[in-house]
């Protein structure tokens, strides 16, 4: 039982990080909003530490999965549904359903983040393409006079 309860554990600290993962989204869309470009990329740093300690956390939950699936039923795979059914603990069943709301939430908020990025990698190729012929004006040297058709 003791892998179960370090299952548990290791559940547990995953619907922190996703937890963690969600607010920095949130954050991330407030600086996005407000052209904040440093803030951003602050937030950025933060991410793939939160994403880094999130994928340990599954090999590990992964490792505790395949060592319990091998204790329990040869050739049965384990789903934190059935861990449920099998060991008539509800709080499996309570971290299933957490992770699942925070993946969506992350899935939504990513979306929208990406919506905003892109709307706002536009607006800055247009301004460029609108610049791009005074630049042209602008860097010509040419020796000699401009005269203009109006009389």
């Amino acid at each position: 039982m003791k892998v179960i309860e370090s299952l548990k554990n290791i559940l547990i600290e995953q619907v922190g990080s996703y937890g963690d993962l969600l607010d920095i989204l949130h954050k991330e869309r407030g600086h996005l909003l407000n052209l904040e470009a440093s803030e951003v990329e602050h937030i950025s740093k933060e991410k793939d530490t939160i994403v880094l300690k999130l994928r340990l956390l599954e090999e590990e939950r992964l490792r505790l999965m395949k060592e319990l699936s091998t204790e329990a039923v040869a050739g049965c795979d384990m789903s934190l549904k059935r861990l449920s059914e099998l060991t008539g603990d509800d709080t499996f069943q309570f971290i299933r359903l957490q992770l699942l709301s925070l993946l969506q939430g992350i899935r939504e908020m990513n979306g929208f983040n990406r919506a905003i990025i892109e709307r706002s990698l536009t607006a800055v190729k247009n301004t460029l393409q609108f610049l791009e012929p005074f630049e042209r004006r602008g860097n010509q040297t040419q020796k000699g006079t401009l005269l203009s058709k109006e009389a």
